[in-house]
């Protein structure tokens, strides 16, 4: 007796409960990217029957997936019910650890922030710190109003590079003792969510791509001035992170100092805004932002402490044009706010520097960039971990 073909085999349940999976997910994709829509239009869009569109709504309605959200009225025929993804179908954690500020958003799918906490660092150990965070969490989830077994993914951007093998944090020389082995993996046992952790200026540049003026780019990188300083590089919708993670550390590229050779950071920073105005002349308890204040103001010292922050800027931006060719550098960061200052100075010295000058704009953002880039890489996973999740095959 002849074998049978496999085309002549009756499909196996395996196979239809995957098909019908994988047609979901088309329509999901879909309704996310580009909105709202009825049966009708999904079908034209998407290539399926109407039936197989009809049978996959009702299954993703049933599941929580996609909600009805309004109807139709065309000149012509039938009313048509529109449906969209499901926002209260999961929920994130978005989290900024900087040296001064501790940020924490709950997010929707949608990537509404629907509860927020913004409360000053004040620990004294990293352990302190750890605790600060998973406290901060928890009061942001139980005020929201959301159960906590519906948030399915958190992001922590956090100064310096986590090395996933040793499982701690390099590199973070502004918050002392947090490199100790193990501070992650208590925060992810505590608020038992699966946490990813991300170096705060590749996060910063992802949440300007998402909801800020890198929206469109092809190549940007962002500057985070603040503390310390560091770069993001965002390629074609997707962050550059090198072969170790390290890409966009500018902090640790040599700089000429006065007496001895120093790093770009100690240069570049809040920090560096002081010394220098306290070298024009300064003097008190100055801070990054009241030089700032002070050269509104018409301050002789801050103006020339400005501009030589603008020129060293300008440089920092003439190394990212050189290396990474690309068509937008956007400033951000403590320093970053003060951008209405900076760029003249940027933009004159780049002039005088290189001819390879690209447009240099202010964070749109501002300083919750780090915070919404938490987000929205939470949101990649999330969305798929809530798929998964809810689209039990029958």
């Amino acid at each position: 007796m002849p074998a049978t073909d496999a085309t002549e085999r009756p499909e196996q349940p395996w196979n239809r409960r995957r098909l019908r999976s994988t047609n979901e997910r088309l329509l999901l994709d879909r309704l996310r990217a580009s909105g709202a829509a009825s049966r009708a239009q999904l079908a034209r869009e998407t290539g399926l029957s109407k039936p197989t569109v009809s049978s996959a709504l009702a299954a993703m309605e049933a599941a929580g997936l996609v909600r009805e959200v309004g109807t139709h009225a065309p000149e012509r025929g039938r009313t048509a019910v529109l449906y969209a993804p499901d926002p209260a179908a999961g929920h994130v954690l978005g989290v900024d650890i900087g040296r001064g500020w501790l940020r924490c958003a709950l997010a929707d799918l949608d990537g509404t922030v629907v509860a927020r906490s913004d409360v000053r660092n004040k620990a004294r150990s990293s352990g302190a710190l750890a605790e600060l965070v998973v406290a901060t969490a928890r009061q942001v989830v139980a005020g929201s109003g959301v159960d906590a077994d519906q948030v399915v993914h958190a992001v922590v951007g956090t100064p310096g590079v986590y090395d996933e093998q040793q499982r701690r944090v390099r590199y973070a020389m502004h918050l002392p003792g947090w490199g100790r082995t193990g501070l992650f993996d208590r925060m992810r046992a505590e608020l038992g969510v699966p946490l990813e952790i991300h170096n705060d200026a590749n996060l910063a540049a992802l949440g300007e791509y998402a909801y800020g003026v890198g929206a469109g780019s092809r190549l940007f990188a962002y500057i985070l001035i603040g503390t310390g300083l560091g770069m993001g590089v965002v390629s074609e919708g997707r962050l550059f992170t090198g072969a170790h993670g390290l890409a966009g550390e500018i902090g640790f590229l040599p700089w000429p100092g006065q007496h001895r050779p120093e790093r770009l950071e100690d240069a570049v920073s809040g920090l560096a805004v002081v010394e220098s105005a306290r070298r024009f002349g300064m003097s008190g308890r100055l801070t990054a932002k009241a030089v700032f204040d002070a050269a509104r103001g018409g301050s002789s010292a801050a103006v020339k402490a400005v501009r030589l922050e603008g020129e060293r800027i300008a440089h920092t931006v003439a190394a990212a044009a050189a290396v990474l060719d690309p068509d937008l550098v956007v400033l951000g960061g403590g320093v970053g706010h003060s951008v209405d200052l900076l760029l003249e100075p940027v933009r004159e010295h780049l002039r005088t520097l290189t001819p390879l000058r690209p447009e240099v704009a202010a964070s749109r953002l501002g300083a919750d960039a780090v915070l919404l880039g938490a987000v929205a890489t939470a949101l990649d996973t999330a969305r798929d971990v809530v798929f998964e999740r809810r689209s039990v095959p029958s």
